[in-house]
Parts: C-alpha cells; structure tokens; sequence
C-alpha cells in the first residue's frame, strides 16, 4: 500500500502541475472571452430559467427524461459534497487563506467551462438501445470531432468510470464514516453498511429514480446548510473582514505558520485552491454535462445557462461559507478536513455546530454517491454498451462500504488522480469545439434556430 500511495503521490505532483492549471484556467478564461463573460452577466437568467425549468417548458415537447431543475439538481447532488465541507478545510490547511481565492477564480472561470460543456452535452447526445439520452464528453468527443478523436472519447469514458469510484464513491463514505466516526462515535463499518444499503435502494433505480430523490434532497440540505453557516458568520461578524483580507492578502502572498498551521507558499495557495475549487464544482471535468444530457428540453444554449448555475451555487456560495466560517474561527487549530470544519461550527454554535456539519455532511456524500453513480455506469455504458450498466452499478454499490474503512488519505489521492486524468481529454474537446458553442449561443440570443443536423465545426 505505501509503495502504491507514493506512486499515485509521483502522478499527483505530474497531473496537477503547470500544465493542469493552465489548462483549466486558460480553457475557462478562452471560453468567458469567446463567451463575452455571458455566463456571468446572464446570471439572473439561468435563476429565471431553474425556476420554469422544473418542469418542461413549454414547446420542449418532453424530450430527455428528466426535467431541466431535475438535471440540475442531478448535477447539483454530485458536487454539492465533501468537497464543500472537508475539501475547503483541507485547501485552507495545505494552501493557506489565499487558496480560497484561487477556488473563486476557478469557479468564476469554470461558469463558462460548465456553460460549453452542457451546450455541447445537449447538441450531441443520442439515443442508447434502451430508449434514454445519452451524452457528456465522450459522445461531444466523438460525434461532434469525428471518428479520428474516437480515442479521446474512449480515454474520457475509461477515466470517469473508475474516477466514479474515487471523487463520487470511496471519497464521501470515507469522509461521513470519519465525521461521524468523530461525533457520535460511531464505527465506520457501520455507518458504511448504512449507506450501501440507502444508496443502492436509490441507484437500481436508475437515472429517473436518482434525479426524482436529488430533486428534493438537493435543495433542502443546500438551504439548512447555507442557513446554518449565515448564522455562525453573523455570530462571528466582527472577524469577517479580516478573514476576507487574509483571503485576497495571502492569494498572491506566503503565509507563515501560525497555531497548528504550517504556513504556505502561493504555489501552494494556487495548487491546493484549484484542484479543490475543481474537485468542488467539478467544472472541466466533464462529469455534469452527462447529467445535462438527459434533459428535457431541445435548445443546448437555454440548459448551459441552467447548467453553469452549479458552479455558482457550489462554490461561489456553500464554498465561500464554508470558508469564511473556518477563517473566523479555528483555522489555525492544526485539524483538518471535515474536522476542521466541525469544530469551526462549534466553535459558534456549541454543542450544535459539530452535529449540523455531521449531518450535512452525510446528506451531502449521500447524494454525490448517487449522482456520480449515474456518471459512471454511463462512462462504462459507452464503453461496454446498455447490458454492463448492471453489472457496475452493483460493484459501484459495494465499493461504498469499502470506502468507508479505508485510509483517509489515500482516498483522497486516489480522488485528485483520476480528476486530473478526466479533465485532460475533456478540456481539450472544449477548446476545439468552442466554435460550435460560440455559433450556438450568438443565435440563440439572436431568435435563430439550429436544425438538429446542421454542421456547426466550420
């Protein structure tokens, strides 16, 4: 096992080194330059769209299975996760304050990766054998470069079947195994038992199963969860200005050790910040637009801008109270990961705050388990075709509890690996065929339509 960490610790340095960052931010900024910061500036739009969206809006004529809200919410339960809770805490402790800014870049360039990616996921998608829309990178890959990037499709649908197992899988029953291992006590096997069996009932369901649960999960925890951190940052008021000056001070500034922390360079600020802002919200890994596939509707444009609502509401908003509320707090304590943050919440909310973030915590794994269930069995469906979707979903549905008792740490390396490994063939796409989602929106806005067959690569 130590032999196998330090490898996967080798590719980690490799696969989130200059090239990543510059792929995923450079992509993001081309995009939101190309894009004329749309995705920002329509913000107010995409709210307004969610909320017609939670139904089929009016001359879709039903197409995909779920309604735009439902893909979003699909979207919204597999990034709203640890990510949020312990993944924040652990860019603070490795990165410093500063990191939280580099999330914020990441997310405010990553609304126009999520953008493309939902408009190319919707113009792309196809029919599988049995009757469901399909699409999300590999099919974007394939159908809109053509055959000779087969490979890339191929490589894309690899990765994210086995990513599946770590970021939407192992990731979070480790993560509410060890939070509620800390507050209650109680034994990992146990709570990974629980969660196997909770999961797996919602899984077999299938996508119309896993987006009806997310639908209503999703946004009661998101709103108990962002209701609890306002409150533990109105307690702590007098300590949010400093903390926001720690934030944009150290982004470009080391920090020396304080407390149990042992200070970082911005290297590290800009490394940890982006790879958790990604491993957050996802942006550029190509995963949500597999959910944005199944979507009712028949115009990509109007779901991309439902669709990059995700990152905002990820990591612009839960992200940021997460932060701030560690920041005011016990940032300095020398725990971290979920820890870190339940003991920031108590801190405020004694004998409250630990149990608050527990509970998200485990409402926010549980429903990334299932959203990223659905992203892999469509992954290995690609790969394999419709009668191997069975046979992974019981697999992914195993590979919970032994999730739950295996070594933090590795997990989460594990996790930030195959990350990395999932974006490198998606970004590439998204800046090749940028063209298309360009054309796509300019008409969109100007009353033109697109013909399903129209050839948008010229």
């Amino acid at each position: 096992m130590e032999t196998f960490t330090n490898l996967l610790s080798a590719i980690e340095g490799v696969v989130w080194g200059p090239l990543m960052l510059v792929l995923l931010l450079g992509v993001g900024l081309y995009l939101q330059a190309g894009l004329r910061f749309l995705p920002i500036r329509k913000l107010g739009m995409g709210f307004k769209l969610l909320w017609q969206g939670r139904t089929t809006a009016k001359g879709e004529e039903g197409e995909g299975e779920v309604s735009p809200f439902n893909a979003l919410m699909t979207s919204l339960s597999a990034t709203i996760g640890t990510g949020n809770i312990a993944g924040v805490a652990t860019a603070i402790f490795l990165g410093g304050p500063g990191a939280v800014f580099w999330m914020w870049i990441t997310a405010l360039v990553g609304m126009a990766t999520k953008f493309a990616e939902a408009v190319l996921a919707v113009r792309y998608r196809q029919v599988d054998a049995a009757g469901d829309h399909v699409g999300g990178p590999m099919y974007y890959i394939r159908n809109g470069l053509g055959k000779k990037w087969g490979w890339l499709g191929g490589a894309f649908a690899l990765f994210g079947a086995v990513a599946a197992f770590g970021i939407g899988n192992t990731v979070q029953s480790n993560s509410v195994a060890d939070g509620l291992g800390e507050s209650i006590g109680l034994p990992h096997w146990i709570t990974g038992l629980v969660i196997m069996v909770l999961a797996g009932a919602v899984i077999l369901g299938g996508i119309k199963r896993i987006a009806k649960v997310a639908g209503k999960l999703v946004p009661i925890m998101a709103i108990a969860y962002i209701v609890c951190g306002v409150l533990v940052l109105i307690i702590n008021a007098d300590h949010v200005g400093s903390a926001l000056g720690m934030i944009f001070g150290h982004a470009f500034t080391p920090i020396s050790a304080a407390g149990g922390f042992a200070g970082a360079a911005v290297a590290k600020a800009i490394q940890f910040g982006v790879a958790r802002g990604v491993f957050s919200n996802e942006a550029g890994l190509g995963s949500a637009p597999i959910a944005h596939a199944a979507a009712q509707t028949k115009n990509p444009v109007r779901q991309g801008l439902i669709a990059m609502l995700g990152t905002f509401i990820d990591t612009i908003v839960v992200c940021t109270i997460t932060a701030l509320a560690i920041l005011t707090t016990a940032w300095t304590s020398g725990e971290t990961g979920a820890a870190l943050t339940a003991l920031s919440f108590n801190e405020a909310l004694p004998g409250v705050g630990q149990y608050v973030v527990s509970f998200a915590l485990a409402v926010f794994a549980f429903t990334t388990i299932l959203g990223w269930a659905f992203y892999g069995e469509k992954c290995f469906e690609y790969l394999f075709g419709v009668g191997s979707i069975k046979f992974y979903r019981v697999v992914y549905i195993l590979a919970i509890f032994v999730g739950s008792v295996l070594p933090l740490g590795f997990v989460w390396l594990l996790a930030s690996v195959f990350n990395a490994m999932m974006a490198i063939p998606n970004l590439i796409a998204l800046a090749l065929l940028s063209p298309v989602v360009f054309k796509l929106t300019k008409d969109y806005f100007e009353g033109k339509p697109v013909l399903p067959g129209e050839d948008l690569n010229q």
